[in-house]
């Protein structure tokens, strides 16, 4: 058995058949992209896991309990396990890498 995985983001970014499609889980971690429309409804809720969000395309702001931080291709957000957190006003499609640990998936 293999000791790592590798992935291209190109591969990642282009599916875009569901708006979360995991790619790797470990007990630790999980990794997935996360995609969202332009003027698309984020309907997050809080997760049972901290967060990083990568923003690898698109614009918008993650609004993180009142506060709102402008997104764009290279901003990285961490959220804290049970903090409420959406997206909202993306003018550009959402494509984020969206890293949990421990491991999680959203629902």
């Amino acid at each position: 058995m293999s000791k790592y995985q590798a992935f291209e983001l190109d591969d990642l970014q282009a599916d875009r058949s569901k708006s979360y499609a995991e790619f790797l889980r470990r007990p630790g971690l999980s990794l997935g992209v996360y995609h969202l429309p332009a003027g698309g409804k984020d309907l997050q809720h809080p997760h049972a896991a901290d967060e990083v969000y990568v923003v690898l395309a698109g614009r918008g702001s993650l609004e993180v309990e009142g506060d709102r931080i402008e997104v764009g291709p290279g901003r990285v957000v961490s959220v804290e396990i049970g903090t409420d957190h959406h997206f909202v006003d993306v003018t550009e499609d959402l494509s984020v890498l969206v890293v949990f640990a421990p491991a999680a998936t959203p629902d």
